[in-house]
C-alpha cells in the first residue's frame, strides 16, 4: 500500500496513533452563517483540508441533519463526496432533557459504534465548532470513555472571534451561556455577572437566539453601570459583520439597533 498523499494536508484515516483499526471521531466545524450567506465559497472561512476531510466522511452523527446537508452541498460543490448524499449516515444528536446537565442522560455510544469498525465518524453542530457551547460535547466524552480518538479540525468560533475584536481581558474570560428569559430573573443574572466580572477581572460572554438579540441589549443597558465596558459582535465571518466595543453610557447615548436573523456574541467587562 502507497503511504498515504500529505501534499493536500487534510486529515488521513488510519493516521491515529498506534496500530488500533478503530476509527476517529472528527470534530468537524460548521461555518456561522447559518444559511444566510447563500452560496458563499466555503473557503473563505474553512481550509481547504477541512473540506476534503468532510468529504470523505460516510458517518455522521449531527446537532441538526437538515443543516448538515446543506452544509455538505457546499462541500461537494469543492470536493466531492465520497458517496452520494442520500446513502451517508447523518445521526441527529438526541435532544438534552429540559433542566439537565451538559452531559445529558443518553447512552451516546451507540452512535459511535461505526467507529469500532475502523470508520472516522464526523461530529458536526449548526454552525461553529462542535462541542464549545454545544450538545455534541456529551458526544466528545462517550468517545472518550470508549478510548477513541478524538481529532478538532481547525475552523471559525464565534466566541473567540467576539473575545478577539472585542479588546476585553482576553487572559480571563468565561462563556456563560443563554441568560434567563423572565425579566426580573435576567436582570438578577446581569447584575450577579457584572458583580463576578469586576470581583475577578474576567470577561463574561453571553448569548442569545437572535430574534431576542434586540431584548437582551436592552436588558444589559438597563442593569449595568454606566462605566461597564460591553461589547457586541454581530454576523462573524459574514460581509456584513461588525463589532462595538464601549461603555454602557455610551452605548445609551448613541444606541445600536440589533438585527432579529443575525447572530450575535455580548461581552462585558466591569471596571
Amino acid at each position: 500500500m502507497s503511504p498515504p498523499d500529505r501534499s493536500k494536508g487534510e486529515y488521513q484515516p488510519g493516521q491515529h496513533e498506534g496500530s488500533s483499526p478503530q476509527g476517529k471521531l472528527l470534530l468537524v466545524p460548521n461555518t456561522l452563517d447559518f444559511g444566510v450567506a447563500g452560496d458563499a465559497d466555503l473557503q473563505e472561512v474553512l481550509p481547504l483540508s477541512v473540506i476534503r476531510t468532510a468529504a470523505r466522511l460516510t458517518y455522521w452523527v449531527a446537532e441538526n441533519a437538515k443543516t448538515t446537508r446543506a452544509f455538505l452541498k457546499r462541500v461537494d460543490a469543492i470536493a466531492p463526496l465520497a458517496r452520494p448524499l442520500q446513502e451517508l449516515s447523518i445521526i441527529e444528536l438526541p435532544r438534552p432533557v429540559k433542566g439537565s446537565r451538559l452531559s445529558a442522560p443518553h447512552d451516546l455510544k451507540p452512535l459511535l459504534q461505526p467507529a469500532l469498525q475502523g470508520h472516522d465518524i464526523g461530529l458536526i453542530s449548526e454552525a461553529g465548532l462542535p462541542a464549545v457551547a454545544d450538545p455534541g460535547a456529551a458526544l466528545v466524552q462517550a468517545a472518550h470513555e470508549m478510548k477513541l480518538g478524538v481529532t478538532a479540525l481547525p475552523g471559525p468560533s464565534s466566541l473567540l472571534l467576539a473575545l478577539a475584536a472585542s479588546g476585553l481581558n482576553g487572559q480571563s474570560f468565561a462563556f456563560v451561556g443563554y441568560l434567563p428569559v423572565e425579566a426580573a430573573e435576567r436582570a438578577a443574572r446581569v447584575r450577579e455577572l457584572e458583580a463576578l466580572s469586576k470581583r475577578s477581572a474576567q470577561t463574561q460572554l453571553m448569548i442569545e437566539t437572535p430574534y431576542r438579540n434586540e431584548a437582551l441589549l436592552a436588558a444589559l443597558l438597563a442593569h449595568l453601570r454606566g462605566d461597564t465596558l460591553l461589547s457586541v459582535s454581530c454576523g462573524l465571518t459574514l460581509l456584513q459583520a461588525w463589532t462595538r466595543t464601549d461603555v454602557v453610557a455610551q452605548w445609551k447615548a448613541s444606541p445600536a439597533r440589533m438585527p432579529a436573523d443575525i447572530p450575535a456574541v455580548f461581552s462585558l467587562l466591569a471596571r
